[in-house]
Order: structure tokens, then C-alpha cells, then sequence
């Protein structure tokens, strides 16, 4: 996604990657090579200053540390590109301590410890934004618009576009995962359905709406009948309540996002019906596409033009994800990464998680396992002890107090 971002902002006017940081700073070189030679040329840099050096003279500069990037003076807004929760904690963290808006295209950090990272770019006086061309804030355009409107939600969600399969690992897509130049853990964590899970808590945040069961429905609507399965039961849907999010794993949706509104007054009824719309209560509201990466320079300008973001988290989430083991762990393990071996995400309203003790998704990784978790369940705080030495765990006890401190 990094690598889209360089290509991007290459065809944009006005905007330009100017500094990027990268574990293995030979794949900012290779960006700039798929980019062509309309980005600036890499040079390598160590310490915010040699950045600023580089930067002046036209280069694009590479490094090692995020906090180099973060910290120099002629960056005017950062994009968290990794999809760790840990580093984009720091990432976000160090961006906002310089004065510089965020990106967060880590929706795994913000479903963790959004709220936190909001407050804190408030404190700063800068933006704190998920990226635009995500699910999340593609379906939050629709939301807006619906809500402008002054008509109910009743779901909103997403096409999954991958295969749903539970128990997938690395070992198997990784020959999918090179030909569509991927990393196999991240298109795992596609394939399991972290991603979707973590996608929808990210809306749900954001807007107060709940998933209406653990781990959503996910039904095989088609789009033509979603307004028919994500309504309410006595209306021959699936949902137990309005305000939900959820997602189809129905072929044609995908990569589009929708919003099920319902409208009852006879006389917009009536119209809706002239346009083809069908005769209500229930609509669907849809966009057929999101650019991923490709539309995430438009958060960057976004916020530095007009101090403005596309989507963040309220200030007292709604939702969570939590974890299911893909197999037997036992005491003694260290868990892995999302999309690896050990555990997938599953979406939870944020009640459901207090009362189960939920360990949040974010921080399962180097986890240690207290007690035997069968393949299956869930992973809570009992089973599970996160990593107090990370920063996105120690940022998630702060906010963790900090919410139960506050005023119902």
C-alpha cells in the first residue's frame, strides 16, 4: 500500500512523498523504481535533519525510523502504512507529538485505541483521520449522506471480496499472495476475516452503530435482496435490532459498500418507487467501489489544506474486536501476528466484550498464553496476557481508565 501511495501522488498536483520510512528501506527504493521517474530520486538518511537535507535537495528520503519521518521539519503530514497495532501506536503517537496531522490507514491500531489517539490529536490541535478508500470511510460517505438526509440506518457494511475461510494460514495463499504482489500474512488476515471484522468495528466507532451479533451475520445477500436479509426479524430479515453493521459474502458486492435505510413516509415511498427504487420501507444505498490506497493522498490533503479528516472514532467506542483461536494453544505460547497461525479477529458490540472479558485484537500479538484455549474460543484477559512492554497495550490501559472515569 505504500508502494500505491508513491505511484498515486506522482499523477496528483500539489502533493508528494517526500520522506518514507521502512524496516527494509530497499522497498522504498523499489517503489520509486514501479513509480517511474516522476517521484523524487531515494536517498538514504538517518536522523530528522539529513531528512530535512535530503527533502531540500529534492530527494526522497529513506529511512530506517519512523520517528525520523515523524520528526522532520519539511514533512507536513505522515500515512501509517504498516497494519501493526504496536507500530502504528508509536507512528501516530511521535506524529502528533511533532505537530503533524495523521493518517491512519492502520485500522488495527485505531479499533484499539482510536478514541485515545483522536483525543490526543486534539490536545495537539492536529487531524487525526482514517484514510480515505478504506471500506470504512467509503461506507462512512454513505452514512453521512444518509443521515444528512434525516433517514434511519438500519445496517451498513461491505461486500467481503475474499474467500471466507476460518482457519486459513500463510502456507496457503502463498502463492496467491505473489502474484498479486501481497504480503501472505495480510491476505490471510483478508481470507479469515480479520480485516472485515476489524473494518466494521472501525465503522462502528465511528458512528455508534453495533455489530447485532458476535462476528456479524455475514449472509450470502446478493445486493438486490440486501434491503430483504439486513432488516429487522418481523420484517423477514436477519437483524434483531436497527443500527448494525454487517457484511455479505454474496458474489457482485464486492468492493462495493452499502447502507440499508429505511423510509416510511408514504409520500418518499412514493418517490423512491418513481426511480426505480423499489416500494420500502427498507433501501439499499450503495457505492460499487473503493480505492484502497489509491485514494488516501486525499486524507493527507485533506488535513493539511483544511484541518479536516475523513473519519475517526467517537470518543466512547461502541464495538471491539476480539480474537478466536484457529487452533489448540497452549501455556506458554507466545502468540503471533493477525493473519499468521494462532487466532483471527471477531467483531463484538462493546457490552459483549466487557462481559466476556474480551482481549482486544490489537493486542494479541506477543501475547502469552495463561491457560489452555481450545480451537475455537475466544481470547480473553483470563486465558491471555498481553505484553505490558508495548506501547499499543500500555496506550490501551490509558484509555481503558480514562473511559471508566468519564460520565456515562
Amino acid at each position: 500500500m505504500g508502494t500505491d501511495i508513491v505511484v498515486q501522488t506522482a499523477l496528483m498536483e500539489g502533493i508528494e512523498v517526500v520522506a518514507a520510512a521502512d524496516a527494509i528501506p530497499e522497498n522504498v527504493a523499489a517503489a520509486c523504481r514501479i513509480a517511474g521517474a516522476s517521484v523524487r530520486e531515494p536517498r538514504s538518511a538517518q536522523g530528522c535533519a539529513e531528512v530535512d537535507r535530503c527533502i531540500a535537495q529534492g530527494r526522497l528520503a529513506t529511512t530506517a525510523s519512523f520517528a525520523d519521518v515523524c520528526g522532520a521539519r519539511d514533512v507536513d503530514v505522515v500515512i501509517d502504512a504498516t497494519g501493526n497495532p504496536n507500530v502504528g501506536t508509536e507512528v501516530a503517537l511521535a506524529t502528533i507529538a511533532a505537530g503533524k496531522p495523521i493518517v491512519m490507514m492502520n485500522v488495527e491500531a485505531d479499533v484499539t485505541i482510536g478514541p485515545y489517539l483522536a483525543a490526543q490529536a486534539d490536545a495537539a490541535g492536529v487531524v487525526y483521520t482514517l484514510g480515505a478508500g478504506d471500506e470504512p470511510s467509503a461506507t462512512m460517505e454513505l452514512v453521512d449522506f444518509v443521515r444528512g438526509l434525516g433517514y434511519p440506518i438500519v445496517a451498513a457494511g461491505k461486500g467481503k471480496n475474499n474467500p471466507f475461510r476460518i482457519d486459513a494460514t500463510p502456507d496457503h495463499y502463498r502463492d496467491e499472495a505473489r502474484r498479486r504482489n501481497m504480503n501472505p500474512r495480510m491476505l490471510v488476515e483478508f481470507v479469515d476475516g480479520s480485516k472485515t471484522m476489524v473494518e466494521m468495528t472501525a465503522l462502528a466507532n465511528a458512528t455508534g452503530m453495533v455489530p447485532d451479533i458476535p462476528g456479524m451475520h455475514g449472509p450470502d445477500a446478493p445486493l438486490a435482496s440486501l434491503h430483504a436479509v439486513l432488516c429487522p426479524r418481523e420484517d423477514g430479515g436477519l437483524l434483531t435490532r436497527k443500527g448494525v453493521v454487517d457484511f455479505t459474502v454474496a458474489k457482485g458486492v464486492a468492493p462495493g459498500v452499502f447502507v440499508v435505510a429505511e423510509m416510511r413516509h408514504p409520500r418518499l415511498r412514493e418517490r423512491m418507487n418513481d426511480l426505480a427504487l423499489g416500494e420500502g420501507p427498507y433501501y439499499t444505498f450503495y457505492r460499487p467501489y473503493h480505492l484502497t490506497s489509491l485514494e488516501v493522498p486525499l486524507s493527507a490533503a485533506s488535513a493539511v489544506l483544511f484541518g479536516r479528516g475523513h473519519m475517526r472514532p467517537l470518543p466512547v467506542p461502541s464495538a471491539e474486536v476480539g480474537a478466536v483461536a484457529k487452533r489448540d494453544l497452549a501455556p506458554g505460547e507466545v502468540l503471533d501476528a493477525i493473519g499468521e497461525y494462532s487466532y483471527r479477529g471477531f467483531a463484538l458490540s462493546r457490552g459483549d466484550a466487557l462481559a466476556s472479558n474480551a482481549l482486544p485484537l490489537g493486542l494479541a500479538q506477543g501475547a502469552k498464553v495463561t491457560r489452555r484455549i481450545g480451537k475455537g474460543e475466544r481470547l480473553t484477559y483470563a486465558n491471555c496476557a498481553p505484553d505490558e512492554r508495548l506501547a499499543v497495550v500500555q496506550v490501551r490501559r490509558r484509555q481503558d481508565a480514562a473511559l471508566r472515569a468519564a460520565p456515562h
